[in-house]
């Protein structure tokens, strides 16, 4: 049995796939912590949510995005009124509800005939499911974004755990001026993603002291990044733009 960690998958389904078969990836065997936002981006997030439930030691996370989707869900509104990307995740659904293209513009956003109700209980049930963050006894922590150094660990807002962008880039800025970097618990190794690692210049994960960034950019043009969390190899997807129309990406943008 291996321990794999999967990044930002942003409905990128064809990537998701790539990754799966190029890790030979055993859905009975091998656990997958998926890093967070499944969501909003590529316009298959319905495939994506359906391809994680196969997985039979799942541990997923929630990113910002998902956190969104988690509302409209719960409140019939997305508080971003389905920006930042959110255009690929009405196309998926929609579609899967027999709503294809009812959508429309606005100043603010899109319009919408999707409902809560519209989403299968088995997708509600599993974005409710997501964890904002994941220990394991190794010292171990996996959470989306990040957390706040100077604040106890256990003790912070929801949100902190799938906005925080400060631990990365204190982790890169650290590493920079060879100075201490500790956390709070001590953990051995921390897992993020929510931050592409495109804006460094690279398409593969990067580590900076024991944070270990795998958002290579599956949101924008960069690749999907699956890694086994023990021996450190990973597989990467296409670039994202070769698996899906450029125009759609500029369409979808995400921005947060």
């Amino acid at each position: 049995m291996r321990n794999l960690i999967m990044g930002d998958v942003h409905g990128a389904f064809k990537a998701m796939e790539q990754c799966l078969e190029r890790s030979n990836f055993d859905y009975e065997n091998d656990t997958l912590i998926q890093v967070g936002d499944v969501t909003d981006g590529y316009p298959q997030v319905y495939e994506c949510v359906e391809e994680l439930l196969k997985v039979k030691n799942l541990i997923p996370l929630k990113g910002n995005h998902d956190a969104w989707f988690s509302e409209f869900i719960k409140t019939d509104l997305h508080p971003y009124y389905w920006t930042y990307g959110g255009k690929g995740t009405l196309i998926s659904y929609l579609e899967h509800a027999e709503k294809k293209g009812r959508f429309f513009a606005t100043g603010s956003g899109f319009e919408t005939s999707l409902v809560p109700s519209d989403i299968p209980l088995s997708h509600r049930t599993f974005f409710a499911s997501q964890l904002p963050y994941y220990i394991v006894k190794k010292k171990r922590c996996f959470v989306h974004g990040g957390f706040k150094r100077d604040l106890p660990f256990y003790d912070q807002e929801p949100h902190e755990y799938y906005w925080d962008r400060s631990l990365w880039e204190d982790a890169v800025l650290f590493k920079k001026n060879m100075e201490k970097f500790e956390t709070s618990p001590k953990f051995r190794e921390i897992y993020i993603g929510h931050t592409q690692t495109t804006n460094w210049g690279t398409d593969k994960p990067l580590k900076a002291l024991n944070v270990i960034n795998v958002d290579t950019g599956a949101g924008h043009s960069g690749r999907l990044t699956i890694m086994d969390i023990d021996t450190k190899d990973f597989w990467q997807s296409d670039p994202v733009t070769e698996l899906y129309p450029q125009n759609y990406r500029e369409q979808t943008l995400i921005e947060q």
